[in-house]
Formats: C-alpha cells, sequence, structure tokens
C-alpha cells in the first residue's frame, strides 16, 4: 500500500532482522567489534545483551554475513530443547550426520569435525539466540562444550545473545563455572535521538526513498519519546506512521501522524 505510493522499493520499517538494514549506531558498532575481536581472537565465550527490540537479532545475522571463508558457523534460534536436540540442531547447521540418542557420540562427532577444520585453519563459531530461554542443563552443555580444545586454542567460538535476564541466570553461583569462561561481554542499550534520526533516515534511504516521505522535527521527538531509542518500536511506529500519510496522502509526517500511529498501536484506534 504505501510501499507503492512513496515510490520505496522495500518496506523501510519491517521487524525482521533483515542486516541490510542494520544501522550502526555507537553502541551497535561497538557490540559488533566486541563479537567479531571475541571470534577473531578465539576468546572461547562471548555474550551480548540487550532489551527486546534492541536489534541484537539483526547484529547476528550482520555478524554471520561478516565471517568469511575462513570461519563454519551454526545458529540456534529457539534454544528451548534438550541437550541431545542441542547437539542434533548444531550438528545439521554444521552439515553433518545428526542421528542417534547417544549424547557422547554426538559430541564426539562434533569433536571431529571441529579438529578438522582448525587443521584446515578454520574456526568454527556456534551463535545462541534469545539465550536466556536455555534450561540450567542446556547452559550447562553449553559449557561442556567449550572444553573442546587443542594446547594452543579453543576449537568452538560461542556466541551468547538474549535479554538482560541472562545476565541474571549467570550471576547465579550455580552457573559461576559458565560465568567465568565468559572473556568478552557487551550489553547493546538504546539509541540517543539524534541517532533515531539517523536511523529512520537510513532504513529509507536502503529502502529506496527518493526524499519521500519525511518527518518533522516534533515527529522525530514524538517517535523517540514513545521509543525510548528502542530500534523496534521506532520501526512499528514509523510503519504506522507511514500508512497514516498514505491514506492522507501526506508526504511530510508530522506530529498528528505519529500521535494516531502510537495510538493505533497501544490499541486506542484511529
Amino acid at each position: 500500500m504505501y510501499q507503492e505510493y512513496y515510490g520505496l522499493e522495500a518496506p523501510p520499517f519491517n521487524i525482521t532482522p533483515d542486516p541490510r538494514f542494520l544501522f550502526f549506531s555507537r553502541r551497535h558498532r561497538q557490540a559488533f567489534e566486541h563479537i567479531l575481536f571475541g571470534v577473531s581472537e578465539r576468546k572461547g565465550f562471548i555474550q551480548i545483551t540487550g532489551e527486546v527490540g534492541a536489534g541484537k537479532s539483526t547484529l547476528c545475522r550482520k555478524v554471520l554475513e561478516e565471517l568469511d571463508d575462513g570461519y563454519a558457523t551454526a545458529l540456534i534460534l529457539n534454544p528451548v530443547m534438550t541437550p541431545i536436540q542441542l547437539m542434533r540442531s548444531i550438528l545439521r547447521e554444521l552439515d553433518l550426520k545428526a542421528t542417534g540418542n547417544d549424547r557422547v557420540r554426538l559430541v564426539e562427532r562434533l569433536n571431529e569435525f571441529l579438529l578438522d577444520r582448525a587443521h584446515a585453519n578454520v574456526a568454527v563459531v556456534l551463535f545462541i539466540d534469545e539465550a536466556q530461554d536455555m534450561s540450567d542443563e542446556l547452559l550447562e552443555q553449553v559449557r561442556l562444550l567449550s572444553n573442546l580444545e587443542t594446547d594452543q586454542h579453543k576449537l568452538l567460538q560461542i556466541v551468547l545473545i538474549g535479554q538482560p535476564e541472562l545476565r541474571d541466570r549467570l550471576d547465579r553461583e550455580e552457573l559461576r563455572q559458565l560465568r567465568q569462561r565468559i572473556t568478552v561481554r557487551y550489553h547493546l542499550g538504546s539509541i540517543s535521538r539524534q541517532e533515531t534520526v539517523a536511523y529512520i533516515q537510513h532504513r529509507l534511504l536502503i529502502a529506496g526513498s527518493n526524499g519521500r516521505p519525511t518527518f518533522t522535527r516534533p515527529a522525530y521527538r514524538a517517535i523517540h519519546s514513545y521509543s525510548r531509542g528502542v530500534p523496534r518500536l521506532i520501526n512499528a511506529v514509523c510503519d504506522k506512521a507511514l500508512l497514516c500519510g498514505y491514506v492522507q496522502g501526506r508526504d511530510n509526517l508530522g506530529w498528528w501522524q505519529i500521535r494516531r500511529a502510537i495510538h493505533d498501536l497501544e490499541g486506542q484506534g484511529w
């Protein structure tokens, strides 16, 4: 609807984690560099946390794009599973045979692959998104995977990505062995008002905008005030605002359109 009206090539404010639209705010750039540093230096465990909608999953996809042929990667999106299911998922992600119920054998299969990749000078990286949902048993399984190593370095780099609850989980006494192994940590916070403006303009540009639509200064202030600099909420407000602009035939969106968009998001109707 509004995409055709504004001459856009793609929806600019989808909430899917499309790395093309990643905006490198100061915090997103730092989180990105923390992950790449931890992976390239083979630090073993990396922990990235952030509020819901902060852009963690999009950042993860961007890192996956950045890693070249010198890396083999596995991405676990839904870690609510048993240790056996986790091992099978990791093996499938690495294009390995993932049959059987013997956890020891599955780990041996992974270890053989890791040693083979190490001899070929290929680093293997496991990304686990929504890691705050992992059970204690599963977190222990992940800790045990970090024991796979040579005399020189870890064979498997593990990136845990989750909401702030992940930090709280790992601060518990019973998980101290895992916490002590995490050498790279970063918390992804919200973006500033100035970055909110740049974020919106960036996404419109990537979507093919030729200058339409535009937002007034009061509109930008209202967006940041409502979203508190959380990218997912910025997307939600802007998406509704563009629909409002399309209905009204407006190219320049102001405070009123943002107010109507927020009312709609809050279930207050038009």
